[in-house]
C-alpha cells in the first residue's frame, strides 16, 4: 500500500512516473498515512489539458474532497464504487489514517462508461518491422500469450459496448478472414480488401458510404488499457473531428550529451538529460465526415489526414494518457514486452 503513497511537494511528472510503476490509477496524499488528497490519471490529463506543465506543483492536480469510507463502513465499499463511478476506496481508521484501500477490479464492479460505435481497425500492412514472424502469418494474427493481437485489441473494445468491428486488410487476407469467421465471439467483424497498400489513412477511403457515425480508428499492434467510454465522451465534449491519443513517454539519454556552438566549441553539455514528450499511439475517435472527405486511391499516413485539418483550422484534439496504458508490438522487443505485460496480469 505503500507505494501507493505520493508527498504533496511531488511534481505532475513524479505523479506520473509512480503511475507507470505502480500499474494503477491513483495515489494518495497522505501524510503520517492520513488522507488528505488523491490524484487520478483522470486528474492528471485535465491538469495537462488546461495548460499546466509536467513540472507543475502535484496540488493542482490533487483532488482535495477524496471520497472515502470508515473502518465500520466497509462493507458498503462495493456500492459506494459503482455509486461514486470510481475506481479505489480508501477506508480509514477514526484518526482519517488510511488502514485499507478497496478497489473496483477486486470487487467485480464495473466503473467503465459503455459507447456502442463501430471500430475500425487498419489491419493491411506488411508487418516489416516484425520478420521474419510475418512471412508465415500477417500481423494482426501474431498472439500474444494465446490470443492474435487484434482479438485482443477487439476484446477490449467489447468490453466498453463496442459490437460492430470492420477490418481493412490486403497482406494474407485470407488468413484473417478465415481466423476471425471462425472465432466465437459476441461481435460482428466486415472486411474490407485494400488491393493496393494505400497507407494508415488512404485505406479509410474504401469505407465512404459506410460510415454514418463516429468511430474508433486503431492500428493493429496497438493495446491500450483505458476507459473507451471516458475517451468518446472527451471527443464529443470538445467538439473533436478527430482526437488522437497520446501516450506521455519519459526517456532519458544514456549519455552525455554536447551541442556544439557556431565556432566548433562546446555550447553546452547535459550529462544523461531526461526527455519528455508526447507520442501517438495510433488508436483515434474520428468523425465520419472525414471518410467522406478522403481522396479515393491516394497513398496517405493518417498523421498527414490529422495535419491537413489541423492546417484548415478544424478541431483536432489530443487524449493524454500514462505510458503505463499504452502497450505496442510494432517491433519485435516490444512485442516480447507486451506479451510479459500480459503474462503478469493473468
Amino acid at each position: 500500500m505503500e507505494e501507493l503513497f505520493i508527498p504533496e511537494s511531488c511534481t505532475v511528472l513524479d505523479a506520473m512516473k509512480r503511475l507507470d510503476e505502480t500499474g494503477r490509477r491513483i495515489l494518495f496524499i497522505a501524510p503520517e498515512g492520513r488522507l488528505k488528497a488523491v490524484v487520478t490519471d483522470g486528474d492528471i490529463r485535465k491538469c495537462i489539458l488546461r495548460g499546466e506543465g509536467l513540472d507543475a506543483p502535484l496540488t493542482s492536480a490533487a483532488n482535495y474532497k477524496p471520497k472515502s469510507l470508515s473502518v465500520s463502513e466497509r462493507g458498503r465499499a462495493k456500492a459506494e464504487l459503482e455509486r461514486w463511478g470510481i475506481d479505489a476506496l480508501p477506508i480509514l481508521d477514526r484518526e482519517g489514517v488510511i488502514t485499507d484501500i478497496v478497489f473496483a477490479g477486486g470487487l467485480d464492479v464495473d466503473n467503465r462508461k459503455k459507447v456502442d460505435i463501430p471500430v475500425v481497425m487498419m489491419a493491411g500492412g506488411l508487418g516489416t518491422r516484425l520478420y521474419p514472424y510475418t512471412k508465415i502469418l500477417p500481423k494482426p494474427l501474431i498472439p500474444v500469450g494465446e490470443q492474435p493481437i487484434a482479438e485482443l485489441i477487439f476484446s477490449r473494445f467489447r468490453e466498453f459496448g463496442c459490437h460492430h468491428m470492420t477490418m481493412i486488410v490486403n497482406y494474407k487476407r485470407g488468413m484473417i478472414k478465415s481466423y476471425f469467421s471462425d472465432l466465437e465471439k459476441d461481435y460482428t467483424v466486415d472486411f474490407i480488401d485494400e488491393d493496393t497498400f494505400m497507407g494508415t489513412g488512404g485505406g479509410l477511403c474504401l469505407l465512404k458510404g459506410r460510415m454514418d457515425s463516429p468511430f474508433f480508428f486503431t492500428n493493429c499492434d496497438t493495446l491500450l488499457d483505458i476507459d473507451f467510454g471516458d475517451l468518446y465522451q472527451y471527443h464529443r465534449k470538445h467538439g473533436n473531428l478527430v482526437t488522437m491519443v497520446c501516450a506521455f513517454k519519459h526517456y532519458t539519454v544514456p549519455y552525455g550529451v554536447v551541442e556544439l556552438g557556431e565556432d566548433g566549441g562546446i555550447a553546452a553539455m547535459r550529462e544523461k538529460p531526461e526527455l519528455n514528450f508526447l507520442t501517438n499511439t495510433g488508436v483515434y475517435v474520428v468523425e465520419p465526415r472525414v471518410v467522406e472527405e478522403m481522396p479515393s486511391g491516394v497513398k496517405l499516413g493518417f498523421p498527414d489526414v490529422i495535419e491537413h485539418y489541423r492546417r484548415a483550422g478544424e478541431k483536432v484534439g489530443v487524449y493524454p494518457i500514462n505510458e503505463s496504458s499504452w502497450m505496442d508490438m510494432g517491433q519485435m522487443e516490444e512485442l516480447e514486452k507486451m506479451r510479459r505485460r500480459l503474462d503478469g496480469q493473468q
